[in-house]
């Protein structure tokens, strides 16, 4: 526990921008290529993923950046304001201001959408991408598959209660606006233009995010070097023992190929 304490209170640093609230992050020096972890909805950087992966990065001497995105965890500005385009935006800050050559995104469920958005914005940054239960579209996709009376209800009302069974309420509350906002960000409807090596794990007990969407990315991106990896049992996520230390071995195994390429 002393050192989960002395972790979370190691130093938080923040990026401050002229024109939008302040990022939280917390930043390892190290060598190229960098990791960045980019956590799910309502999550934030001290997740197990996020730590662990720091802890590897750590003792392999590479660089390692874990952020909240604007609204969540010790970032500046309100989650009610916050829009996919918003956070898609915090992405590219961490990129622009604190990287500098090659990164590898590990992006986690909402953050594996916006690992895709990152790389697509800046692919001559983005090395690899590595997706755990990536939810590309899946607010909108789950909105739409609503009954046309309900999708009115929550227009009418200007809230859609996402339910969950990650927190006691058993909800998000997220905004009208921000589905329809959300909209514009789908990437699935066309083809994907990533052409790095992509891994997706994802959990096939996964009760929040279908295991077919990870699918679907790799069926979409126009990268020949995809792998998708199943884990039968494996729940949304994704932080048993197991899990993490298959979530290390992918970063492991990109970094050894990167180095080869290079």
């Amino acid at each position: 526990l002393y050192l989960l304490v002395c972790r979370l209170k190691s130093s938080v640093s923040f990026l401050t921008r002229p024109d939008r609230p302040n990022l939280a992050y917390h930043k390892l020096k190290g060598r190229n290529p960098g990791v960045i972890f980019l956590p799910g909805l309502n999550s934030n950087m001290n997740g197990q993923k996020a730590t662990a992966l720091e802890d590897f990065c750590s003792s392999l001497g590479h660089a390692f950046i874990r952020f909240d995105y604007t609204g969540c965890g010790s970032s500046g500005g309100k989650f009610e304001d916050c829009t996919v385009g918003k956070w898609r935006k915090d992405v590219l800050s961490i990129l622009d201001e604190l990287t500098d050559g090659p990164q590898i995104l590990v992006g986690s469920s909402l953050g594996g959408w916006l690992m895709l958005h990152a790389a697509i914005a800046r692919p001559e940054k983005i090395a690899a991408l590595v997706g755990v239960a990536v939810a590309a579209d899946h607010l909108v996709t789950t909105f739409k598959k609503l009954p046309i009376e309900t999708q009115k209800e929550i227009e009418e009302k200007g809230e859609w209660k996402f339910p969950t069974k990650h927190n006691e309420e058993e909800y998000y509350s997220l905004r009208y606006d921000f589905i329809r906002e959300a909209e514009n960000h789908c990437v699935l409807n066309s083809p994907i233009p990533i052409t790095c090596p992509i891994r997706l794990i994802h959990g096939m007990k996964d009760d929040d995010v279908p295991w077919q969407i990870s699918m679907q990315v790799a069926d979409r991106v126009l990268s020949k070097d995809v792998d998708v990896i199943l884990r039968k049992i494996g729940q949304h996520r994704m932080s048993e023992k197991e899990d993490t230390k298959l979530l290390v071995n992918t970063v492991d195994d990109l970094i050894d190929k990167l180095a080869t390429l290079a």
